[in-house]
C-alpha cells in the first residue's frame, strides 16, 4: 500500500501564491507519474498538472505560465507551485500517484485533497 500527504493549502488572495506538497510513502518500487487533479463543484475533474518520471510535464491550459509542477525524488514528494492565482483556481487540489511495482503492475492512489481558496 501506499500512502500520500498532501499539504500547502490555504486561504490567499488573487495574484498570490501558495505551494503544495504531496508526500508518497509506502510500498514504492517506482513512481512512474506524479499529477494535480482539482475539481471544483458542479464541474468534472481536471487535470491540472503532471509529471512522469522520464521529466516529462504537462499542464492545464488554464494554469499554464502560472502553475510549476516539480518532484523531488529522493522523497517521493511532488510540488505544485501556483502564482498569479485568480478567484476560479479555487476548489481542492488532489494529489495523484501511479506506482510500479516490481512486476510491472501500476496501481493509482489518490490524495486526501487540499482546499485552495483564492478570494479577496
Amino acid at each position: 500500500q501506499v500512502q500520500l500527504v498532501e499539504s500547502g493549502g490555504g486561504l490567499v488572495q488573487p495574484g498570490g501564491s501558495l505551494r503544495l506538497s504531496c508526500a508518497a510513502s509506502g510500498s514504492i518500487f517506482s513512481i512512474k507519474a506524479m499529477g494535480w487533479h482539482r475539481r471544483a463543484p458542479g464541474k468534472q475533474r481536471e487535470l491540472v498538472a503532471g509529471t512522469r518520471s522520464g521529466g516529462s510535464t504537462w499542464y492545464a491550459d488554464s494554469v499554464k505560465d502560472r502553475f510549476t509542477i516539480s518532484r523531488d525524488n529522493a522523497k517521493n514528494t511532488v510540488y505544485l507551485q501556483m502564482n498569479s492565482l485568480r478567484p476560479e483556481d479555487t476548489t481542492v487540489y488532489y494529489c495523484n500517484v501511479e506506482v510500479s511495482d516490481q512486476s510491472g503492475w501500476v496501481s493509482d492512489y489518490w490524495g486526501q485533497g487540499t482546499q485552495v481558496t483564492v478570494v479577496s
